[in-house]
């Protein structure tokens, strides 16, 4: 049963435009833009869905992203090749614009966390990577905030620093 103000619509007569529309062959499109316009349409959404922006390149610098995951540091892998997370080895989270903190402590605001929550992550320190092998440059320190619970934490990108195991 339709709500009231419902029926009244639907009992007007339609606009000549619209009736004429509607009493078009059958396969004939009124608009016959409308296929081109429904194959642009995700294209068109993306950048209005799209929460993340890139990492941080520069110390002192935040850009917004979103909760991936959260996750233990470590995981062990069943009988089954099923990895159970293993609690008590620390904490780990991931963000969708390919961030990634970790710690050997439990960090209880990580798991607090949920998928999708809004994240502003700042660059907080860039080791000196310059005695490293080339290309490692483990160990930047971002600070993240969740803007849905209002908690904070600092952590590594790695458990090791740049030129480290």
């Amino acid at each position: 049963m339709l709500p009231g103000y419902l029926h009244q619509v639907r009992r007007q007569p339609l606009p000549p435009q619209l009736s004429r529309l509607l009493r078009r062959p059958p396969g004939h499109l009124a608009c016959p833009l409308l296929p081109a316009l429904m194959l642009l349409l995700p294209a068109l959404a993306a950048p209005l869905t799209a929460s993340a922006e890139p990492l941080p390149l520069k110390q002192g610098e935040c850009r917004r992203t979103t909760v991936k995951e959260v996750l233990y540091r470590l995981s062990s892998m069943d009988d089954n090749g099923v990895y159970i997370p293993l609690p008590d080895s620390g904490s780990a989270i991931s963000y969708t614009n390919g961030g990634y903190q970790v710690s050997y402590d439990m960090v209880p605001a990580i798991h607090r966390s949920r998928e999708d929550d809004p994240i502003e992550l700042c660059l907080e320190m860039i080791p000196d990577c310059s005695e490293a092998p080339k290309g490692d440059v483990r160990g930047r320190i971002y600070g993240a905030r969740n803007l849905r619970t209002g908690e904070s934490w600092s952590l590594p990108d790695s458990q090791h620093s740049c030129g480290g195991a």
